[in-house]
């Protein structure tokens, strides 16, 4: 253990100048009123000559004294402590002064915060590792590195390289933006809190089942909420999403428009089309959450809600899953208008985000990497799908159902209704299967009984085994 620390004195001048006789008397006071105990630590003299501004002599002088006086006592090269007799011998219980803890609420129910070690996990909505372009990525951080005159100091709207590339991009695909309406952020979550800790209508609709962290933070953050029932298999009954709309009046739809997490569905083009109109109608802003457009093989993009509804939509994406999971770069593209307000809470959450990150993603999109990385993992991803189908097809008994998304990284698989999930997840469990069951997605009663498949984690041969302990505990 090294030496204790040092106590603070507060030491008042008798005249102009703080004498030797100063610091005694100072450390009397102390002593008498009890606040210094026995063995308490002064300061160096080399601190309080720094500290008092005085010579190293003034303050040797009233360290002699005071142990002329017998009020401390020096330890071979440990300092000089209060001396046994001086004070009282008992220092203060850290307990009985100790503040109360905080008051916290309860944790929501959550995930778990790390993927499972070992087995085979069946529900990440990530990217098999092995599909990631890790050597590129550290050839672009040594370059990045390399860079004479790197910034000292950051911008809080986000590095002006990468929000320009991102403009760039999404122009290309037919969303017109400049660099200057990008927010750069960490991950597409923190998009969601900067742009819901804006609203000033604090009610949200959401789809149920949804992207479970979103649900659970506009909740956090005291937005009312409006269920707005996904049904992957039937569609999105629009008429359905009017009654639930102009009853909840919310300031601001949330919709994942591809390969929704968790269930796979993709709206279709008459779908965006029908919710860009019946949120002009009841005056309601929208938040396109579009983190698997680009996850769509052969370099084709659907329609966005952005596309189709211009600028006055709110567009966030994420480089999170498809690039490294670790990097968490993802951003949020608003009308100019909106850029100020959203921008201040960035500003009050975190000031700025790590700049070495976005200067890496803005190096790897310069290069051309990303293209040709996408282009890999989707074709990866195509033949995981593929397999996966026929696994599903092949295996499952009779009342099992699954969605056909087309691609992206995962599935929705929907049981029987006899079939208890807790019960099937601690089976599942027990022969180092894991599948995430929670009714956290959903807002109210689910009418979903099942739970996400990813395709895109496993690869083909694991993934299979998966299934196939999985379709053993169903006929069980």
């Amino acid at each position: 253990m090294g030496r204790p620390p040092y106590v603070s004195l507060h030491v008042r001048a008798s005249g102009r100048r703080i004498a030797a006789s100063d610091i005694v008397d100072s450390v009397a006071r102390e002593l008498a009123s009890g606040r210094l105990p026995a063995g308490s630590r002064l300061p160096p003299v080399r601190v309080l000559e720094r500290q008092l501004a005085l010579s190293k002599n003034t303050v040797q002088v009233a360290y002699d004294e005071l142990y002329a006086r017998g009020l401390v006592e020096t330890r071979e090269r440990e300092g000089v402590f209060v001396a046994a007799g001086a004070a009282p011998t008992t220092r203060a219980d850290a307990a009985a002064i100790a503040p109360p803890l905080p008051r916290l609420r309860p944790p929501p129910p959550m995930g778990r915060a790390s993927l499972p070690s070992h087995g085979i996990a069946l529900g990440p909505v990530f990217i098999d590792p092995e599909l990631l372009p890790t050597e590129r990525i550290a050839e672009c951080v040594r370059s990045v590195l390399r860079q004479p005159g790197l910034d000292t100091f950051y911008d809080a709207q986000g590095h002006r390289g990468l929000r320009e590339a991102i403009a760039a991009r999404l122009s290309a695909r037919g969303i017109e933006c400049t660099a200057d309406e990008v927010i750069t952020t960490t991950g597409s979550q923190q998009a969601l809190d900067i742009v819901a800790r804006a609203l000033e209508v604090r009610r949200v609709a959401i789809e149920t089942p949804v992207y479970a962290y979103a649900k659970q933070l506009f909740e956090t953050l005291g937005l009312q909420l409006t269920g707005l029932p996904l049904d992957p298999f039937a569609g999105i009954d629009l008429a359905a999403w009017e009654r639930a709309l102009a009853a909840g009046r919310p300031g601001l739809v949330y919709a994942i428009s591809s390969f929704h997490n968790p269930t796979g569905y993709s709206y279709t083009t008459s779908e965006m089309v029908g919710l860009l109109e019946l949120a002009r109608r009841y005056d309601i802003a929208v938040l396109e959450d579009d983190w698997g457009s680009d996850m769509l093989s052969d370099g084709e993009y659907r329609p966005m809600l952005r596309m189709l509804g211009g600028d006055h939509v709110l567009y966030v994406n994420t480089f999170t899953k498809k690039l490294l999971p670790s990097m968490r770069v993802g951003f949020v593209v608003a009308h100019p208008s909106l850029v100020p307000s959203i921008l201040a809470m960035k500003r009050l959450s975190t000031l700025g985000n790590v700049w070495l990150a976005e200067a890496v993603v803005a190096e790897f999109l310069e290069r051309g990497y990303y293209d040709g990385h996408l282009a890999h993992v989707q074709r990866e991803l195509d033949a995981r799908y593929a397999a996966c189908l026929a696994a599903l097809e092949e295996l499952m008994p009779p009342g099992v159902r699954w969605t056909k998304p087309g691609g992206g990284p995962t599935l929705w698989l929907d049981l029987p209704r006899t079939v208890d999930l807790a019960a099937l997840e601690r089976r599942l469990a027990a022969r180092e299967v894991w599948i995430e069951t929670r009714s956290a997605a959903f807002f109210g009663e689910p009418h979903l009984h099942g739970f996400r498949v990813s395709f895109a984690w496993q690869p083909v041969e694991r993934l299979r085994r998966g299934l196939e302990i999985l379709a053993d505990e169903l006929r069980a």
